[in-house]
């Protein structure tokens, strides 16, 4: 029975995680759901699994639930028939006959959960051989995952070119190629999980750990950090994309090119200099700050606070201003600017794309 109730606890806690993506930004939810002209967009059941560990990972799933279904519909099926058949009747008189132990009944109930344990252990152990590898699988694509307190840090090879691409939030992937995710932790203790890709893994401070997955198909695969981290920890989602391999080197050219110098925005940049922004934000050629998400970009992204909100100039306007309306806790603070400056510090933003 405590199997079965671990099930439907997942269960629960997938369609509660699906209804919150869902849900309209102006409820203050998260929104993190992409267009609905995606029909996997969003979908958090770790049954429609799209990736070999999330796949073996259903498998055990299915098992234990039909173990647990059959145990359930055995002792309620006794339990039903006991009442109905030995149920006191009017003819009845005295105290029914007591027995006192049966050699048969206990055996079996010795027995039978010792089997069934011993088989769950061991379908458990061959499932963790083969979804916890030791070694990244032949040809895969090696990614460092930073967890920090609320957000996600991505550095992807740059199959383009040179050098290492830094992004926040959102990663991008190329289909049917293995992803090996080295994990590491800037703060407290956090857990990398997209339940169609893989399973749970924490990222510990000082400690690194390692998980993969490979998308079977292109399209958005939503995710959580499954461990408490602090205040935010439901809003720090994750995102990523499966796309293919021309429009994956398509990201990589575009990750990697040079920031576009706007005249029209030179007010707002030089303001980004100039104010606290670029002590914790990086700009390719403009910045070096390493304590918030490198901002290189981020217009190339769909969402903002990793997953608060939907990406677009009134959000980012909104996020700039106190980002605290939108994430109440979160490390970054209002810097109380005017109405002129915030219009110009978007504006500079807004051509990061």
């Amino acid at each position: 029975m405590k199997y079965l109730l671990f099930l439907f606890l997942i269960l629960m806690t997938s369609t509660s995680l699906h209804a919150i993506a869902a849900s309209d930004v102006s409820s203050n939810a998260v929104v993190c759901a992409p267009s609905s002209d995606n029909i996997n967009a969003g979908d958090l059941n770790i049954f429609h699994s799209a990736s070999p560990p999330a796949h073996k990972i259903r498998e055990i799933a299915w098992l234990v639930l039909g173990i647990c279904a059959a145990i359930f519909v055995v002792v309620e099926g006794v339990l039903i028939w006991s009442i109905i058949r030995f149920r006191k009747r009017a003819r009845d008189a005295g105290e029914p006959v007591q027995v006192f132990g049966s050699n048969p009944v206990e055996l079996a109930w010795t027995v039978i959960p010792t089997i069934i344990v011993f088989v769950l252990a061991l379908a458990t152990l061959r499932t963790i051989r083969e979804v916890e590898l030791t070694e990244p699988p032949a040809g895969s694509l090696n990614v460092d995952v930073i967890a920090h307190q609320w957000w996600w840090e991505y550095r992807v090879p740059n199959l383009e070119g040179n050098g290492t691409i830094v992004t926040a939030n959102e990663l991008v992937v190329p289909v049917g190629r293995p992803i090996w995710l080295t994990l590491h932790s800037a703060d407290v203790i956090h857990s990398f999980w997209i339940p169609q890709l893989n399973g749970k893994t924490d990222v510990i401070p000082n400690h690194v750990n390692h998980t993969w997955f490979q998308a079977e198909r292109a399209g958005i695969f939503l995710g959580q950090c499954a461990e408490y981290c602090g205040t935010q920890h439901a809003n720090m989602l994750l995102r990523v994309t499966a796309v293919d391999d021309a429009a994956f080197k398509a990201w990589c050219v575009h990750q990697s090119s040079a920031v576009v110098s706007d005249p029209a925005v030179e007010q707002g940049r030089n303001m980004f200099l100039n104010l606290a922004c670029m002590n914790c934000h990086a700009i390719d050629g403009v910045s070096e700050g390493a304590f918030g998400p490198n901002l290189t970009h981020i217009m190339s992204r769909t969402t903002i606070g990793a997953g608060v909100a939907p990406l677009n100039p009134t959000t980012l306007r909104a996020w700039v201003d106190d980002p605290q309306n939108l994430k109440v806790g979160c490390n970054m603070p209002s810097l109380e600017l005017d109405p002129n400056q915030l219009d110009a510090i978007v504006a500079y933003l807004l051509t990061l794309k």
